[in-house]
């Protein structure tokens, strides 16, 4: 479980391929890695991924077939957002977030906004019905409030803060992310489904 709370930009220095899937060496830039163990997740550009080798300031990855292609931004070298997983009694700055990729949206707009930067995002027409004005999703990994919603397009403000901790402000129009929707909204739509 994670908080949408980006504490370190990374960078993927190597995707390999690896059985069906990667093998995927990344510099951790910043992130503390006292305490991760093998073994432990790591939130990766939005998806939740296990720690298989340690190095000083490196940390390498398998990701399966399955994640590969539900997610965008992990098969080649490049900046990646990162996040060690919660733990209990942690600060939730963000909201609860699983890593779980639901699936890729494309940027439609990023215009400035004063300081800040606007963001229009075309989600899935499966995962747009989970998107709600002042709700919560996840972009690359970060925790954001939906500001506006119409139909599969949703806008998020960037504030200077995100743009300077995260990978966000290196967003085009036409570029791909990974969308994870409000984990809440998911089980409130199965509990109303069930009979």
């Amino acid at each position: 479980m994670f908080t949408g709370i980006v504490q370190a930009k990374g960078s993927i220095v190597e995707a390999s391929p690896a059985g069906d899937g990667l093998r995927l060496r990344i510099d951790t830039g910043e992130l503390d890695l006292s305490g991760v163990s093998l073994g432990d997740s790591i939130c990766v550009q939005g998806a939740c991924l296990t720690v298989v080798r340690i190095g000083e300031r490196e940390l390498a990855f398998d990701v399966s077939r399955e994640t590969v292609a539900c997610t965008h931004g992990l098969g080649a070298p490049g900046p990646v957002n990162l996040e060690k997983s919660l733990t209990l009694g942690g600060l939730v700055g963000g909201h609860l977030v699983t890593g779980h990729v639901d699936g890729t949206g494309g940027v439609a707009l990023v215009e400035p906004a004063g300081e800040y930067l606007l963001v229009r995002v075309r989600a899935p027409a499966d995962l747009a019905r989970y998107i709600a004005r002042k709700g919560s999703i996840c972009i690359d990994g970060v925790s954001l409030t939906v500001n506006r919603v119409e139909g599969a397009l949703f806008e998020v403000f960037l504030i200077p803060h995100t743009l300077e901790v995260t990978t966000l402000g290196r967003l085009a129009a036409g570029a791909r992310v990974n969308l994870e929707v409000d984990l809440i909204a998911r089980y409130v739509e199965r509990m109303s489904t069930q009979s």
